[in-house]
Order: structure tokens, then sequence, then C-alpha cells
């Protein structure tokens, strides 16, 4: 059996002292794999990311989030981030002041033991690979983080960076949206650049058109707050076809 590299256990979460959003979340992915996850709109997928991520707006009530069989449910957002937990966001904010060569290389040796930061020459190297398999001038490290970027700009520099930090595990958030084809193809190809043996990443998305370029290996359906059916690549183009509608009734939801 292939090692787990993110494991959600029977999650439960609500906003703050707010409404239940999540009723038992089950889900794991496995190292060198990576998955998808898919569902109506209000299902709770991005709630799901920003909780695994640890944004404190939400409050876990019940279950555990595990990376490499650890718990990561008392770790702040940085130290979830330095076990290899790498979130691209639905909505990338905008850092003034700060370029994208100088936030990532903070970011790599805020990862690493004092003494040991990387060296200029191999950050560089690391940089330069990420931006040709992304098709972008090396001239966009210069520029403040996501500032005055358009919206694929902001969901290129995103991959950009899960391809420089190389994360364990990475939470996509509806990365393909408000992309059009040749954006989605080239986040596609950057996202395909980091999958290897000890790569694991959960790809949340509306819509089957982004499978076509990251084939999953398994793809989640979640409704209401749970998932309740896990299958194969082609049950996305199921629910492209069919929609929400058929699976519901089809689990008895």
């Amino acid at each position: 059996m292939a090692e787990v590299s993110l494991e959600i256990r029977n999650l439960h979460a609500r906003i703050a002292e707010g409404d239940t959003i999540l009723n038992g979340v089950d889900l794991s992915v496995p190292k060198g794999e990576v998955h998808a996850l898919m569902g109506p709109n209000g299902s709770g997928k991005s709630t799901l990311a920003k909780i695994i991520a640890g944004d404190p707006s939400y409050e876990v009530t019940a279950g555990d989030i595990l990376v490499d069989g650890q718990s990561v449910l008392e770790l702040e957002p940085d130290e979830r981030a330095r076990t290899g937990l790498y979130l691209a966001f639905q909505y990338p904010v905008e850092v003034p002041g700060v370029s994208i060569a100088n936030f990532l290389r903070l970011a790599l040796n805020a990862r690493r033991d004092e003494g040991d930061e990387i060296g200029v020459m191999e950050f560089y190297q690391k940089l330069q690979k990420a931006i040709a398999i992304l098709g972008w001038d090396e001239s966009i490290i210069e520029r403040n983080l996501h500032e005055g970027f358009s919206g694929g700009e902001k969901k290129r520099s995103e991959i950009l960076q899960l391809l420089v930090l190389e994360p364990k595990v990475a939470i996509l958030d509806e990365t393909d949206s408000g992309l059009d084809v040749d954006a989605l193809k080239t986040v596609s190809q950057g996202v395909n650049a980091a999958r290897g043996p000890e790569f694991s990443s959960l790809v949340i998305t509306h819509y089957q058109r982004l499978l076509n370029y990251i084939v999953p290996d398994v793809v989640h359906v979640m409704v209401d707050g749970r998932v309740i059916r896990s299958g194969p690549k082609e049950l996305a183009v199921d629910l492209d076809s069919k929609g929400y509608d058929w699976i519901r009734e089809q689990v008895g939801v």
C-alpha cells in the first residue's frame, strides 16, 4: 500500500462560532498521486482547503488532518507550511513592496535550519528552471508579488511558487478559475512538472476541463460538506455530462 501523504479523518468544521460547513470529510492522498476534488458551489471545497492550511476563520470541531502521519491541527499556518504544505489560493493576494524573488528566497530559507540558507546561485538556478517551465520572462521575478497582475498572471505566479518551493503536499484551490485555454495549459504544465514520487496534490475544481490537462489518479466528489463518492478519472467526465444531481440520487443524499 502506498504511503499516505495527506489524510483527512472524519473532519467536522464550522465558521468560528457560526454555521457548520464540513460534516465528516474522509479523504486521503498517497505519496506520488494527484487527486481531484469536485462538487457544486457551497459544498465546502474551498473551506476544506483553508482549514488544511490553518485559516483561523474556521473552527475544527471533530476529526483530524495529518501530513505524513502527523497531525497538523495544533500548528499555526506558517508551521504547517514548514511541514511541506502549500496552498495555491483561489484569489491570490497582492503584496506591495516585496518582489517575487525576495519572497521566494525568504520562504525557502524559512523551511531551512539557521545557517543552512540557500545560496544565491542555487536559488536562481531553481528560479530560472521554474520560469522556463512556465514560459515566463525572467523580469517577472523583480515585480512585486501579484501587484498589478492579471488573474491569469496571479495563477501562474502561484504555480511558480509551487515549483520553486517543492512542497510535499499542494492544495490547488480552483487554480483554473478565470483562465483562458492558453493560461490553463501553462498552469497545468507547471503542475505536471511538479509531479514525482514524493509530491502529492489535491486539485479543487468545478470543471472537468482542467482534468484534461492535469490527469488525476482519483476523483473525489464533495456534497454538503462530505465526500460522497471517490472513483477513477472517468468520474469527472460523468459529472461534466450528468451534473451533481445524478450522483446525489445514486448515493441517496
